[in-house]
């Protein structure tokens, strides 16, 4: 494999941080909407955001993206690979970030609100000074854990076209017929990519377990 199929990768690198960080950005924005939805105690909305939940950790994230891109071009809106996968992967994103905060919501001690309360504060200023930073705190762990996975998932994205670091390790394969060496850059760049943030969720989960002592 020479420099040209190496920088090739590198390209498909570039896309597969770019995804990640498109989906988990419109994902955390989407999915602290649901979690404040799925703990507002509002029945409509709390029912709704649980099917919504259910539906997008039910079911594949293969199928999400064929039917993003493939479901809307049938009702006439055609979508370029890349926008189909940023919308499919929010989406999916939203749904899991948002049942990991609203556990982490829910996990604030009822103490915080119910003082919260006393003080007078309306709902805005109770999630936003009391119970969100708190809850943002807990989840860390299981966030960056998510982003990992979804690090990860962006491989799926081969499914509409999309060039990502996997399809491109593809892609080299085929010209160069050296499909081990090829897929063993792959993942090493996978591996670069998705060990730190492991590290550091790992370590933000063992800070948390001695303070809780």
């Amino acid at each position: 494999m020479g420099e040209a199929e190496f920088l090739f990768l590198l390209t498909g690198l570039k896309w597969t941080v770019l995804l990640s960080l498109v989906g988990f950005a419109g994902g955390g924005v989407c999915g602290l909407a649901v979690a404040l939805m799925r703990s507002s105690g509002i029945a409509p909305l709390e029912r709704g955001t649980a099917g919504y939940i259910a539906l997008f950790q039910g079911t594949p994230l293969l199928m999400q993206l064929f039917v993003v891109y493939y479901g809307l071009a049938l009702i006439g809106l055609k979508l370029d690979a890349w926008v189909a996968v940023a919308i499919g992967f929010t989406l999916h994103a939203s749904a899991y970030l948002g049942e990991i905060w609203r556990g982490s919501i829910e996990a604030v001690p009822r103490g915080q609100t119910e003082a919260a309360k006393a003080l007078s504060l309306h709902y805005v200023a109770r999630m936003k000074d009391v119970v969100l930073p708190q809850a943002i705190r807990i989840s860390l762990p299981a966030t960056i854990g998510f982003l990992v996975q979804l690090i990860k998932g962006t491989s799926l994205a081969a499914i509409v076209g999309f060039t990502e670091l996997t399809r491109a390790g593809n892609i080299v394969s085929n010209q160069t017929f050296k499909p081990l060496l090829v897929f063993g850059v792959v993942g090493i760049l996978y591996f670069l990519l998705c060990w730190p943030l492991s590290l550091y969720g790992a370590h933000l989960e063992r800070r948390m377990a001695v303070a809780a002592r």
